[in-house]
């Protein structure tokens, strides 16, 4: 090990590798493998859905303006509110999947990770 001028002491190295030793035998945990497949997985998978939703309505608006004008009743609400506020809903709903999601599967995998690394 190498001293460290800036650092100051020799402990500072000797945590520092063992920082980095645990670092990799997490990155190379089957289980962090698959926290990091599942997540990023379901992740792009609610992100390309919201990128549809909002964009197939920005879409909407620019496209088809006679559709989101036409009125709901007797009324001056058009269908266009509507639609814009389930792309809120849809924004909210969403985002409450991806948090149930994380605190009971991903959260799970997550703890059973440090514990076999902080085991060794």
């Amino acid at each position: 090990m190498t001293q460290r001028v800036r650092a100051g002491t020799v402990k500072n190295d000797v945590r520092a590798a063992r920082h980095d030793d645990a670092i990799e035998r997490i990155r190379a945990n089957p289980k962090y493998q698959e926290l990091r497949r599942k997540r990023n997985g379901f992740g792009w998978a609610l992100a390309l859905a919201m990128l549809v939703v909002y964009y197939g309505y920005i879409a909407l608006i620019a496209f088809n303006k006679p559709f989101l004008s036409q009125p709901l009743g007797t009324g001056v609400t058009t269908i266009g509110v509507p639609i814009g506020m389930a792309v809120i809903v849809f924004t909210i709903v969403i985002t409450g999947i991806y948090v149930r999601r994380a605190n009971n599967e991903y959260d799970a995998l997550t703890r059973a990770i440090l514990e076999d690394e902080v085991k060794k």
